[in-house]
């Protein structure tokens, strides 16, 4: 009979490609909430297909570049060199994009900012994940604490 306690290899995949979908959304809602600022500050009250759409797909590829490539930097327990790196080359893999897309109208200044405004969402994204690893962590000790309890009354 098979042990259903390990984890599988299909299991350990579905958990990356679940983290990478959390990620891409999470980006894709930072950048198109700075897109729309821009856009409304210009007097401009729609957005453009085909830049979310490329928001979109630049979040998805930068996910799995973070994931598979990058240590998953912003969920690492620490923020060290490796992590402020991954966080520089990603913010420049979107500003390039951005650019060469012309997100906002290759206003240089507004790319600056916004460069400034992805490496402020990573550094948050880093601390929402440290901070929900130590909150999982307390619950599962108070898991561990309560069994522990409970096995001891059965014995």
């Amino acid at each position: 009979m098979k042990d259903n306690k390990k984890v599988t290899l299909w299991e350990l995949y579905l958990t990356k490609e679940i983290g990478i979908e959390f990620k891409a959304c999470l980006y894709f809602f930072s950048i198109l909430f700075y897109y729309c600022v821009y856009r409304m500050i210009g007097g401009i009250f729609d957005a453009s297909i085909l830049h979310m759409t490329e928001m979109i797909f630049t979040c998805y590829f930068i996910g799995y570049i973070q994931v598979y490539l990058l240590w998953n930097f912003d969920e690492a327990d620490q923020m060290g060199v490796k992590e402020i790196c991954g966080m520089l080359l990603c913010t420049a893999l979107y500003c390039a994009v951005a650019h060469f897309g012309s997100w906002f109208d290759k206003n240089l200044l507004v790319l600056l900012i916004f460069a400034v405004y992805i490496l402020i969402v990573y550094i948050c994204v880093f601390f929402i994940y440290k901070s929900k690893r130590r909150i999982d962590d307390k619950r599962l000790n108070e898991d561990l604490r309560l069994f522990q309890t409970e096995h001891k009354k059965s014995e």
